[in-house]
């Protein structure tokens, strides 16, 4: 599957963002979608997933309570709404599709348990 993000841009402490991801050549209801950022010099970070429907999201505990993830399986889109944005938010997001579900939290906060990446979308949180 192909996956395109964007959303990113530069924000200022306490401002909030919407990150996109659409796939554009499979249907994403067929897969478990996540987020995962890269900070500067740090390794890749999950951040978020959510399996077929909003009833099962998952989320860092560095994130829990300020971002918001969801899907449109008829728009083909999946989103992460990030609010009370801190310095430490700084990153390159990317999204990444599994088609594994049922997988949990543990298993969804690996970068190996999925298959498909997007390209990164520049998150810049200045204060």
């Amino acid at each position: 599957v192909q996956l395109q993000a964007s959303g990113g841009g530069l924000v200022k402490a306490g401002d909030s963002l919407r990150l996109s991801c659409v796939a554009t050549d499979r249907a994403l209801v067929s897969y478990v979608m996540g987020w995962f950022r890269e900070g500067p010099g740090k390794e890749r970070e999950f951040v978020s997933a959510i399996g077929w429907s909003h009833e099962e999201t998952y989320y860092s505990d560095s994130v829990k309570g300020r971002f918001i993830i969801s899907r449109d399986n008829v728009k083909n889109t999946l989103y992460l709404q990030m609010n009370s944005l801190q310095l430490g938010d700084t990153a390159v997001y990317r999204c990444a599709a599994t088609p594994v579900f049922n997988g949990g939290h543990d298993y969804y906060s690996e970068p190996s348990s999925f298959n498909y990446w997007g390209q990164g979308t520049q998150v810049t949180v200045s204060s």
